[in-house]
């Protein structure tokens, strides 16, 4: 949808919600599920240790302040939102008191820090918001929209929406490789385990379908073995870490696989997804082609390629950080997150499948038009 498009409809649709519930032609709204990648505060409402709601988190957004977001600034759903994909304000946690009247429509992120695709992943954490929960979220949202708009309304920006869902590295990083001996690596053995995820992944697929979701891109993890943190633990020579690599080759082919088998069942291109897996490791190999002074040293942290502990205030911190790949030991940073949602908005079947955001969203547009 065109940026002058959604603008124009925005316009229209405060006027009218503000003296009745007309229904109007709304911008494309948007909703985020997933972890720490795409977590834009909603654990800052919760009693977990998985926050990054204090410095230097957020130290270059427009009000230094940190947000919630694991990011210097701009996380993936907010340059989506911001982008041409959309053009619109980003959403609000949904955790948030100000996700109320007419910011409702415009969608709602219920992504949570630490969280898997299995219900006992980030244990340590505690309190998550996990993938069970945020479907009874949006099923909650969906009940609070409608009271707002009405049911048909409700169900037709549900079913225009895009959706956006980031799950997968902590069911290994925070899961089967967090301790030498975790229950599911004696439980499965890997590639047992990586078709185990997959087969509950699709779960959690239809059951956003089910709950209206018709455009929802899904993003496949990252290389988890070149992540500073893995480099710190478990390869003193800088080299990625061997096992966490084998998972992320196995893991997402069979992604892409079970998407495309659900997309078939379907009848239509319901589901794309994003490789981030390889267009990570381009910038890892080679990060001075993307501008990158280094991919193995995290801007915030501590100890071996700052990739131990948490981000905080005794942290060691860059002052480039444009220069570097990965803002702290887990975590892209900002202009990296960029170079992602590029690959995602238009990149090539390398990257995309079926297709690229952008050419889904023209696709459907066409289709309404």
């Amino acid at each position: 949808m065109a940026p002058s498009i959604v603008l124009v409809s925005w316009m229209v649709l405060g006027l009218v919600m503000a003296t009745s519930t007309t229904q109007v032609e709304a911008a494309r709204a948007f909703f985020v599920f997933g972890d720490s990648l795409v977590d834009n505060g909603n654990n800052n409402f919760l009693a977990t240790t998985a926050r990054a709601d204090s410095p230097p988190y957020g130290i270059d957004t427009p009000s230094r302040r940190a947000t919630g977001r694991f990011s210097n600034g701009k996380n993936i759903p907010d340059f989506i939102s911001w982008g041409d994909a959309l053009g619109s304000e980003p959403t609000l946690p949904y955790l948030s008191p100000e996700l109320k009247g007419d910011r409702l429509p415009v969608g709602a992120n219920f992504a949570s820090a630490g969280i898997g695709i299995l219900n006992d992943t980030g244990v340590q954490f505690i309190n998550i918001i996990r993938m069970y929960k945020q479907l009874k979220y949006f099923q909650q949202y969906q009940t609070r929209l409608a009271d707002l708009v009405g049911y048909e309304e409700a169900q037709r920006i549900v079913n225009d929406a895009l959706v956006l869902i980031t799950v997968g590295g902590n069911d290994f990083v925070n899961n089967y490789y967090l301790v030498p001996f975790s229950p599911r690596s004696r439980q499965f053995s890997l590639p047992d385990y990586v078709r185990y995820l997959i087969s509950e992944y699709r779960k959690l697929l239809m059951r956003l379908y089910d709950l209206g979701a018709r455009k929802v891109l899904v993003t496949g993890t990252g290389p988890m073995g070149c992540v500073p943190a893995e480099l710190a633990m478990r390869s003193p020579s800088g080299q990625c870490a061997t096992e966490l690599q084998r998972a992320a080759a196995l893991y997402n082919p069979q992604l892409v696989q079970m998407i495309n088998e659900l997309n078939s069942q379907y009848g239509a291109n319901i589901f794309i997804a994003a490789n981030t897996e390889q267009k990570t490791n381009d910038f890892i190999t080679n990060p001075t082609a993307y501008g990158f002074t280094t991919s193995k040293v995290a801007c915030c942290g501590q100890g071996p390629y700052n990739g131990l502990g948490l981000c905080t205030m005794l942290s060691n911190l860059c002052p480039n950080r444009d220069e570097y790949a990965f803002w702290d030991p887990f975590h892209p940073s900002e202009r990296a997150n960029g170079i992602i949602v590029d690959m995602i908005l238009s990149g090539s079947s390398n990257y995309m499948s079926p297709m690229n955001l952008s050419s889904l969203l023209a696709l459907d547009s066409n289709t309404r038009t």
